[in-house]
């Protein structure tokens, strides 16, 4: 009888070992996922900066134009140009990082949901009562008062036959 106790404790241990590992794998394998993402969008926020950099050139070319041509024009019309072009080289960038942004905001929403399922999965593994010594003391203790096996299920809110096991290994009945 102890031998079959230690063979079905050894059972669930190396089923929860199984469970672990296999949620380790789970874990890798998303990291290296979420390691793909971050560096697609690390060269996108590079593909900006470098995007950027050639807006900002190119508004240092218009505005040295623009001064060269500032005798044909004037003060309003020269500023109306400089807005203009700053405009039409930010309206990209702006797009560029909401785009970024939701992106961003997905991936963390991804994280966070199959974080609450790993979670939740934990959760669920639970050790058996019968394990625990607390319970074993009051069941045999009940059972030498005389009190039935349902009875004693009922009040430890356990099944019978845990009950009826630990009655065993205990070799009280």
């Amino acid at each position: 009888m102890i031998n079959l106790q230690n063979f079905s404790i050894e059972y669930i241990v190396v089923g929860m070992a199984l469970i672990i590992l296999y949620l380790l794998y789970y874990v890798y394998t998303k990291d290296a996922q979420y390691s793909r993402n971050i560096r697609s969008v690390a060269s996108v926020v590079e593909d900006l900066n470098r995007e950027l950099f050639y807006l900002k050139k190119n508004l240092t070319d218009t505005q040295n134009g623009l001064q060269e041509n500032s005798q044909r024009m004037n003060d309003e019309e020269i500023y109306q140009e400089i807005e203009r072009s700053v405009y039409d080289m930010v309206q990209p960038i702006s797009m560029g990082i909401k785009q970024l942004q939701e992106n961003m905001n997905a991936i963390d929403a991804s994280i966070d949901g199959r974080i609450s399922q790993l979670e939740s999965g934990v959760k669920q593994i639970s050790i058996p009562t019968s394990i625990h010594g607390n319970d074993d003391e009051k069941i045999m203790s009940l059972f030498k008062q005389g009190v039935s096996l349902e009875t004693i299920s009922k009040e430890l809110h356990i099944s019978q036959p845990e009950v009826e096991f630990v009655l065993k290994i205990n070799k009280i009945k």
